[in-house]
Protein backbone atom coordinates (compact mmCIF):
# COMPACT_ATOMS: atom_id res chain seq x y z
CA UNK A 1 0.00 0.00 0.00
CA UNK A 2 1.38 3.36 -1.04
CA UNK A 3 1.71 5.87 1.86
CA UNK A 4 0.05 9.29 1.34
CA UNK A 5 2.23 12.00 -0.10
CA UNK A 6 2.88 14.94 2.17
CA UNK A 7 2.96 18.59 1.12
CA UNK A 8 6.76 18.69 1.32
CA UNK A 9 6.93 15.32 -0.42
CA UNK A 10 5.11 16.66 -3.47
CA UNK A 11 7.82 19.28 -3.94
CA UNK A 12 10.63 16.82 -3.18
CA UNK A 13 9.42 14.37 -5.85
CA UNK A 14 9.11 16.92 -8.64
CA UNK A 15 11.47 15.93 -11.44
CA UNK A 16 12.67 19.45 -12.12
CA UNK A 17 13.68 19.75 -8.44
CA UNK A 18 15.57 16.50 -8.39
CA UNK A 19 18.99 18.20 -8.59
CA UNK A 20 20.37 20.22 -5.69
CA UNK A 21 21.66 23.11 -7.78
CA UNK A 22 18.16 23.60 -9.25
CA UNK A 23 16.63 23.65 -5.76
CA UNK A 24 19.32 26.00 -4.53
CA UNK A 25 18.76 28.28 -7.50
CA UNK A 26 14.97 28.36 -7.12
CA UNK A 27 14.59 28.57 -3.36
CA UNK A 28 17.82 30.44 -2.71
CA UNK A 29 16.95 33.08 -5.29
CA UNK A 30 13.40 33.47 -3.91
CA UNK A 31 14.73 33.72 -0.35
CA UNK A 32 17.34 36.27 -1.37
CA UNK A 33 14.86 38.27 -3.46
CA UNK A 34 12.27 38.58 -0.71
CA UNK A 35 15.01 39.18 1.85
CA UNK A 36 16.25 42.13 -0.18
CA UNK A 37 12.70 43.42 -0.66
CA UNK A 38 12.26 43.34 3.12
CA UNK A 39 15.12 45.83 3.43
CA UNK A 40 15.21 47.74 0.15
CA UNK A 41 13.78 50.26 -0.40
CA UNK A 42 14.32 51.39 3.15
CA UNK A 43 11.17 51.91 5.21
CA UNK A 44 10.87 54.53 7.93
CA UNK A 45 8.74 54.36 11.07
CA UNK A 46 7.37 57.74 12.21
CA UNK A 47 5.90 57.99 15.70
CA UNK A 48 4.49 60.44 18.19
CA UNK A 49 3.00 60.01 21.65
CA UNK A 50 0.22 61.86 23.42
CA UNK A 51 -1.70 61.70 26.67
CA UNK A 52 -5.08 63.08 27.76
CA UNK A 53 -4.52 66.15 29.91
CA UNK A 54 -5.16 65.98 33.65
CA UNK A 55 -6.32 69.39 34.95
CA UNK A 56 -3.89 69.04 37.86
CA UNK A 57 -1.01 68.98 35.39
CA UNK A 58 -2.10 72.42 34.16
CA UNK A 59 -1.98 73.85 37.68
CA UNK A 60 -5.61 74.96 37.38
CA UNK A 61 -7.39 72.26 39.37
CA UNK A 62 -7.66 74.45 42.49
CA UNK A 63 -9.06 77.43 40.61
CA UNK A 64 -11.44 75.28 38.60
CA UNK A 65 -12.62 73.50 41.73
CA UNK A 66 -13.29 76.76 43.57
CA UNK A 67 -15.26 78.04 40.61
CA UNK A 68 -17.27 74.85 40.39
CA UNK A 69 -15.87 73.90 37.01
CA UNK A 70 -15.52 70.25 37.95
CA UNK A 71 -18.25 68.14 39.44
CA UNK A 72 -19.52 64.57 39.38
CA UNK A 73 -22.12 65.30 36.75
CA UNK A 74 -19.45 65.85 34.11
CA UNK A 75 -17.23 62.95 35.06
CA UNK A 76 -15.52 64.00 38.30
CA UNK A 77 -12.84 65.29 36.07
CA UNK A 78 -10.36 64.20 35.22
CA UNK A 79 -12.76 63.80 32.37
CA UNK A 80 -9.51 63.48 30.49
CA UNK A 81 -6.76 61.47 32.08
CA UNK A 82 -8.65 58.33 33.06
CA UNK A 83 -9.20 55.16 31.06
CA UNK A 84 -12.44 56.44 29.56
CA UNK A 85 -10.62 59.52 28.31
CA UNK A 86 -7.96 57.37 26.63
CA UNK A 87 -10.62 55.32 24.87
CA UNK A 88 -12.44 58.47 23.76
CA UNK A 89 -9.20 59.97 22.43
CA UNK A 90 -8.41 56.77 20.50
CA UNK A 91 -11.90 56.63 19.04
CA UNK A 92 -11.57 60.25 17.94
CA UNK A 93 -8.14 59.51 16.44
CA UNK A 94 -9.59 56.69 14.33
CA UNK A 95 -12.57 58.75 13.18
CA UNK A 96 -13.32 59.87 9.64
CA UNK A 97 -13.18 63.50 10.79
CA UNK A 98 -9.51 63.24 11.79
CA UNK A 99 -8.61 61.47 8.55
CA UNK A 100 -10.40 64.19 6.59
CA UNK A 101 -8.46 66.81 8.54
CA UNK A 102 -5.15 65.07 7.78
CA UNK A 103 -5.95 64.72 4.09
CA UNK A 104 -6.94 68.37 3.75
CA UNK A 105 -4.08 69.75 5.84
CA UNK A 106 -1.31 67.83 4.04
CA UNK A 107 -2.97 67.77 0.59
CA UNK A 108 -2.42 64.03 0.42
CA UNK A 109 -4.31 63.74 -2.83
CA UNK A 110 -1.35 65.56 -4.41
CA UNK A 111 1.44 63.94 -2.36
CA UNK A 112 0.26 60.31 -2.40
CA UNK A 113 -1.53 60.34 -5.78
CA UNK A 114 -3.97 57.57 -4.92
CA UNK A 115 -6.76 59.06 -6.97
CA UNK A 116 -9.95 59.22 -4.96
CA UNK A 117 -10.47 60.52 -1.44
CA UNK A 118 -11.91 57.13 -0.47
CA UNK A 119 -8.62 55.47 -1.44
CA UNK A 120 -6.76 57.94 0.78
CA UNK A 121 -9.07 57.10 3.69
CA UNK A 122 -8.46 53.38 3.20
CA UNK A 123 -4.70 53.92 2.99
CA UNK A 124 -4.58 55.96 6.19
CA UNK A 125 -6.86 53.55 8.04
CA UNK A 126 -4.58 50.61 7.23
CA UNK A 127 -1.21 52.37 7.45
CA UNK A 128 -1.60 54.50 10.60
CA UNK A 129 -1.61 52.60 13.87
CA UNK A 130 -3.03 54.16 17.06
CA UNK A 131 -2.36 52.26 20.28
CA UNK A 132 -2.75 52.87 24.00
CA UNK A 133 0.04 52.08 26.46
CA UNK A 134 0.18 51.95 30.21
CA UNK A 135 -0.20 55.20 32.08
CA UNK A 136 -2.76 56.62 29.66
CA UNK A 137 -0.22 57.16 26.87
CA UNK A 138 -1.39 57.02 23.25
CA UNK A 139 1.05 56.38 20.39
CA UNK A 140 0.49 57.14 16.71
CA UNK A 141 2.85 55.44 14.26
CA UNK A 142 3.15 54.89 10.52
CA UNK A 143 5.64 52.97 8.39
CA UNK A 144 6.38 54.29 4.91
CA UNK A 145 9.16 54.56 2.36
CA UNK A 146 8.92 58.35 2.56
CA UNK A 147 9.99 59.24 6.10
CA UNK A 148 9.05 62.91 5.78
CA UNK A 149 5.55 62.02 4.62
CA UNK A 150 5.07 59.54 7.48
CA UNK A 151 6.27 62.10 10.02
CA UNK A 152 3.95 64.76 8.58
CA UNK A 153 1.00 62.36 8.72
CA UNK A 154 1.45 61.33 12.37
CA UNK A 155 1.93 64.99 13.31
CA UNK A 156 -1.28 65.91 11.48
CA UNK A 157 -3.06 63.08 13.27
CA UNK A 158 -1.97 64.51 16.64
CA UNK A 159 -3.15 67.99 15.70
CA UNK A 160 -6.41 66.63 14.33
CA UNK A 161 -7.09 64.77 17.58
CA UNK A 162 -6.37 67.90 19.62
CA UNK A 163 -8.65 70.00 17.42
CA UNK A 164 -11.53 67.50 17.47
CA UNK A 165 -11.35 66.93 21.23
CA UNK A 166 -11.27 70.71 21.70
CA UNK A 167 -14.45 70.98 19.61
CA UNK A 168 -16.15 68.31 21.72
CA UNK A 169 -15.11 70.11 24.89
CA UNK A 170 -16.39 73.46 23.62
CA UNK A 171 -19.77 71.97 22.75
CA UNK A 172 -20.03 70.39 26.19
CA UNK A 173 -19.08 73.66 27.89
CA UNK A 174 -21.53 75.64 25.72
CA UNK A 175 -24.34 73.25 26.67
CA UNK A 176 -23.36 73.51 30.33
CA UNK A 177 -23.23 77.33 30.11
CA UNK A 178 -26.67 77.44 28.50
CA UNK A 179 -28.15 75.40 31.36
CA UNK A 180 -26.37 77.52 33.96
CA UNK A 181 -27.60 80.75 32.37
CA UNK A 182 -31.17 79.52 32.72
CA UNK A 183 -30.53 78.48 36.31
CA UNK A 184 -28.91 81.82 37.15
CA UNK A 185 -31.84 83.69 35.59
CA UNK A 186 -34.37 81.67 37.61
CA UNK A 187 -32.30 82.04 40.78
CA UNK A 188 -32.01 85.80 40.23
CA UNK A 189 -35.79 86.13 39.86
CA UNK A 190 -36.33 84.01 42.94
CA UNK A 191 -33.82 86.08 44.93
CA UNK A 192 -35.48 89.35 43.90
CA UNK A 193 -38.91 88.07 44.94
CA UNK A 194 -37.60 86.76 48.27
CA UNK A 195 -35.81 90.04 48.98
CA UNK A 196 -38.92 92.10 48.14
CA UNK A 197 -41.17 89.95 50.36
CA UNK A 198 -38.69 90.11 53.22
CA UNK A 199 -38.27 93.91 52.99
CA UNK A 200 -42.03 94.47 52.69
CA UNK A 201 -42.65 92.42 55.81
CA UNK A 202 -40.01 94.40 57.71
CA UNK A 203 -41.55 97.72 56.64
CA UNK A 204 -45.03 96.56 57.50
CA UNK A 205 -43.97 95.53 61.01
CA UNK A 206 -41.54 98.44 61.42
CA UNK A 207 -38.45 96.26 61.93
CA UNK A 208 -35.23 98.06 61.08
CA UNK A 209 -33.16 95.25 62.52
CA UNK A 210 -35.57 92.32 62.94
CA UNK A 211 -33.57 90.35 65.46
CA UNK A 212 -32.77 93.30 67.71
CA UNK A 213 -36.39 94.46 67.55
CA UNK A 214 -37.65 91.01 68.52
CA UNK A 215 -35.09 90.85 71.31
CA UNK A 216 -36.24 94.27 72.57
CA UNK A 217 -39.90 93.20 72.60
CA UNK A 218 -38.98 89.93 74.29
CA UNK A 219 -37.00 91.82 76.97
CA UNK A 220 -40.01 93.93 78.01
CA UNK A 221 -41.53 91.19 80.16
CA UNK A 222 -38.53 90.78 82.54
CA UNK A 223 -38.26 94.59 82.74
CA UNK A 224 -41.94 94.95 83.62
CA UNK A 225 -41.72 92.19 86.22
CA UNK A 226 -38.73 93.93 87.82
CA UNK A 227 -40.53 97.27 87.83
CA UNK A 228 -43.63 95.69 89.43
CA UNK A 229 -41.56 94.16 92.20
CA UNK A 230 -39.92 97.54 92.86
CA UNK A 231 -43.35 99.25 93.00
CA UNK A 232 -44.66 96.57 95.37
CA UNK A 233 -41.76 97.27 97.72
CA UNK A 234 -42.37 101.00 97.39
CA UNK A 235 -46.13 100.49 98.08
CA UNK A 236 -45.42 98.42 101.18
CA UNK A 237 -43.12 101.15 102.50
CA UNK A 238 -45.71 103.88 101.77
CA UNK A 239 -48.43 101.99 103.62
CA UNK A 240 -46.27 101.87 106.71
CA UNK A 241 -46.12 105.64 106.72
CA UNK A 242 -49.45 106.63 105.16
CA UNK A 243 -52.97 105.33 104.79
CA UNK A 244 -54.36 104.08 101.44
CA UNK A 245 -56.17 107.41 101.01
CA UNK A 246 -52.92 109.29 101.10
CA UNK A 247 -51.86 110.90 97.80
CA UNK A 248 -48.39 109.26 97.85
CA UNK A 249 -49.85 105.83 98.50
CA UNK A 250 -52.49 106.24 95.84
CA UNK A 251 -49.88 107.38 93.29
CA UNK A 252 -47.69 104.32 93.92
CA UNK A 253 -50.73 102.07 93.76
CA UNK A 254 -51.82 103.59 90.43
CA UNK A 255 -48.36 103.09 88.96
CA UNK A 256 -48.39 99.47 90.14
CA UNK A 257 -51.75 98.82 88.51
CA UNK A 258 -50.53 100.36 85.27
CA UNK A 259 -47.43 98.19 85.26
CA UNK A 260 -49.46 95.07 85.96
CA UNK A 261 -51.73 95.95 83.04
CA UNK A 262 -48.74 96.33 80.74
CA UNK A 263 -47.36 92.98 81.92
CA UNK A 264 -50.66 91.24 81.31
CA UNK A 265 -50.80 92.74 77.82
CA UNK A 266 -47.20 91.65 77.12
CA UNK A 267 -47.94 88.08 78.27
CA UNK A 268 -51.08 87.78 76.20
CA UNK A 269 -50.99 84.84 73.72
CA UNK A 270 -53.41 86.35 71.25
CA UNK A 271 -51.96 87.87 68.06
CA UNK A 272 -54.30 90.86 68.05
CA UNK A 273 -52.46 92.87 70.70
CA UNK A 274 -49.25 94.72 69.89
CA UNK A 275 -46.13 94.02 71.97
CA UNK A 276 -47.58 90.72 73.23
CA UNK A 277 -45.99 87.27 73.35
CA UNK A 278 -48.51 85.95 70.83
CA UNK A 279 -47.83 88.81 68.45
CA UNK A 280 -44.10 88.39 68.95
CA UNK A 281 -44.20 84.64 68.20
CA UNK A 282 -46.36 85.16 65.12
CA UNK A 283 -44.18 87.95 63.75
CA UNK A 284 -40.88 86.22 64.48
CA UNK A 285 -42.01 82.89 62.98
CA UNK A 286 -43.06 84.53 59.73
CA UNK A 287 -39.93 86.67 59.69
CA UNK A 288 -37.61 83.69 60.19
CA UNK A 289 -39.41 81.79 57.41
CA UNK A 290 -38.92 84.70 55.01
CA UNK A 291 -35.30 84.97 56.14
CA UNK A 292 -34.71 81.27 55.40
CA UNK A 293 -36.24 81.66 51.94
CA UNK A 294 -34.03 84.68 51.29
CA UNK A 295 -30.90 82.85 52.46
CA UNK A 296 -31.70 79.83 50.25
CA UNK A 297 -32.28 82.08 47.26
CA UNK A 298 -28.92 83.80 47.87
CA UNK A 299 -27.10 80.46 48.20
CA UNK A 300 -28.58 79.15 44.95
CA UNK A 301 -27.79 82.36 43.10
CA UNK A 302 -24.20 82.47 44.38
CA UNK A 303 -23.63 78.78 43.58
CA UNK A 304 -24.99 78.99 40.04
CA UNK A 305 -23.04 82.20 39.43
CA UNK A 306 -19.82 80.55 40.61
CA UNK A 307 -20.42 77.56 38.34
CA UNK A 308 -21.10 79.92 35.44
CA UNK A 309 -17.80 81.68 36.09
CA UNK A 310 -16.13 78.27 36.09
CA UNK A 311 -17.27 77.61 32.52
CA UNK A 312 -15.18 80.61 31.43
CA UNK A 313 -12.03 78.99 32.82
CA UNK A 314 -13.06 75.64 31.32
CA UNK A 315 -13.49 77.32 27.96
CA UNK A 316 -9.93 78.65 28.17
CA UNK A 317 -8.57 75.13 28.83
CA UNK A 318 -10.85 73.26 26.41
CA UNK A 319 -8.23 73.16 23.67
CA UNK A 320 -5.69 71.62 26.07
CA UNK A 321 -7.63 68.37 26.38
CA UNK A 322 -4.71 66.32 25.05
CA UNK A 323 -0.98 66.91 25.39
CA UNK A 324 1.79 65.88 22.99
CA UNK A 325 4.57 64.11 24.88
CA UNK A 326 6.90 63.54 21.92
CA UNK A 327 6.95 65.55 18.73
CA UNK A 328 6.75 63.43 15.54
CA UNK A 329 10.06 61.68 14.93
CA UNK A 330 11.64 58.92 12.82
CA UNK A 331 12.59 55.71 14.63
CA UNK A 332 16.35 55.07 14.49
CA UNK A 333 15.97 51.26 14.31
CA UNK A 334 15.94 49.79 10.80
CA UNK A 335 12.47 48.85 9.64
CA UNK A 336 11.68 45.67 7.70
CA UNK A 337 8.82 45.00 5.30
CA UNK A 338 7.24 42.16 7.21
CA UNK A 339 5.29 40.50 4.34
CA UNK A 340 8.50 40.21 2.26
CA UNK A 341 10.43 39.02 5.33
CA UNK A 342 7.76 36.40 6.01
CA UNK A 343 7.89 35.23 2.38
CA UNK A 344 11.69 34.93 2.55
CA UNK A 345 11.45 32.88 5.74
CA UNK A 346 8.74 30.67 4.19
CA UNK A 347 10.83 29.89 1.08
CA UNK A 348 13.92 29.17 3.16
CA UNK A 349 12.06 26.86 5.56
CA UNK A 350 10.41 25.05 2.63
CA UNK A 351 13.84 24.56 1.05
CA UNK A 352 15.27 23.18 4.28
CA UNK A 353 12.26 20.89 4.71
CA UNK A 354 12.70 19.52 1.16
CA UNK A 355 16.39 18.88 1.76
CA UNK A 356 15.67 17.08 5.04
CA UNK A 357 12.89 15.10 3.34
CA UNK A 358 15.22 13.95 0.57
CA UNK A 359 17.94 13.02 3.05
CA UNK A 360 15.55 10.96 5.18
CA UNK A 361 12.44 10.16 3.16
CA UNK A 362 9.63 8.03 4.62
CA UNK A 363 10.37 4.31 4.32
CA UNK A 364 9.43 2.93 0.93
CA UNK A 365 8.11 6.15 -0.52
CA UNK A 366 10.64 6.70 -3.29
CA UNK A 367 10.92 2.97 -4.06
CA UNK A 368 7.14 2.58 -4.25
CA UNK A 369 6.92 5.51 -6.62
CA UNK A 370 9.59 4.04 -8.84
CA UNK A 371 7.79 0.67 -8.92
CA UNK A 372 4.53 2.33 -9.91
CA UNK A 373 6.34 4.26 -12.60
CA UNK A 374 7.92 1.08 -13.95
Amino acid sequence: MTPPITFVGRFAQMRWLARFWVRALVFGSATLLFGVLAIVPERHMASTSLTPTDPESLGLSGALGQLGAFNNVFGAQSVFGNQAAVEIAMRVGKSVFVRDTVISELRLNERMKLGSRLALHRKLKSAVEIRSLRGGIITISMSNYDGDLARDIVGAYARGMQFRLGQINKKRIAYKREILLDLVSDASTRLAKAQLTYDSYRLRNKFVDPRSSISAVGGQIPALEGAIKAKEVQLAAARKLYTDDNVATRQVLAELVALQGQLAQAKATTTGQDDSVGKLVDVSSQLFKLERDLTMAKVLYDSYTRYLQGTTVEDLTSSASIRVLEAPYIETARQFYLPALAAAAAFFLLWMAIEFYRLRPPIGEFSSRREEHD
